[in-house]
């Protein structure tokens, strides 16, 4: 059987290649609203994944779940510049200033549980990790850095990108777990790190995979799901051909949405 590293960049046949899904950030450019998704993932879905990338708007008016996940055959929630709304984890209000995305919370919130109830594969990353937390009745903290014995895990913005995603701590993975197969069997990992919030309580159901050295955890996994359900803090998605675990995790993520995009078809008749 193939290693997940080595499924990366495998070419589907067109009429095989798994779809999955990414919602979008809504923002505005001048006066208008557009819908968009950071190039990264895109391409880390399209190479490292293998698979199609389609791009969910996040309306104010929702699209309906079910014809979304009728749609896709996973779902990849990606960082953002935005943060979680606090209402939506019984959080304090945000400082003035705070960039939120209600109609993504309103999408997302709604996306994750009803996906991962159906057994479509899912991944989180960083604001999508949050997601995920958030949707299982997890809460956030807003600033990190300032709760006592925690690390700074923001990034230097005035420094180039480069610098910014650079790996700049450890973490722990939980022995046995799939990120420890994933990591070939090291016990610990390099990770860049650009976020402010994290998570303060695990929500329900979760399992935590991963931690850094302050005890943050940095990845966790839906216990008891039907298929791929994993969800990190860090960014892998970031010259993901040049990184042999973000590989094999986006791999198997594709290798799920693979499995499901054939059983959608058996279902369909095709």
């Amino acid at each position: 059987m193939a290693r997940p590293a080595q499924l990366a960049g495998m070419r589907f046949p067109m009429s095989a290649r798994p779809v999955i899904g990414l919602p979008a950030d809504r923002r505005m450019l001048g006066l208008h609203p557009f819908h968009a998704v950071g190039e990264k993932y895109v391409h880390a879905v399209a190479r490292a994944a293998a698979a199609l990338p389609l791009l969910i708007p996040v309306l104010p008016e929702p699209l309906d779940p079910e014809e979304i996940l009728g749609a896709v055959d996973g779902l990849l929630f990606t960082g953002s510049p935005s943060n979680v709304e606090p209402g939506r984890y019984g959080g304090d209000p945000s400082e003035p200033g705070t960039l939120h995305d209600p109609e993504r919370d309103a999408t997302t919130l709604a996306l994750i549980p009803l996906a991962i109830a159906r057994g479509i594969p899912v991944l989180g990353i960083c604001r999508g990790f949050q997601e995920m937390n958030v949707a299982f009745g997890g809460t956030l903290w807003q600033k990190v850095h300032e709760v006592p014995g925690m690390l700074d895990h923001r990034e230097d913005k005035s420094q180039t990108l480069e610098t910014q995603y650079e790996a700049v701590h450890e973490v722990l993975l939980e022995p046995g777990s799939p990120l420890h197969q994933w990591s070939g069997g090291a016990p610990r990992i390099r990770v860049n790190s650009l976020h402010a919030q994290g998570v303060r309580v695990l929500g329900a159901g979760l399992r935590a995979e991963a931690r850094a050295p302050d005890g943050l955890i940095e990845a966790f996994s839906v216990e008891g799901a039907a298929s791929f359900a994993h969800a990190v803090q860090w960014h892998p998605e970031w010259r993901v051909m040049g990184n042999e675990f973000s590989l094999a995790l986006f791999a198997a993520f594709g290798a799920a949405a693979g499995r499901r995009a054939a059983t959608r078809r058996v279902a369909q008749g095709g």
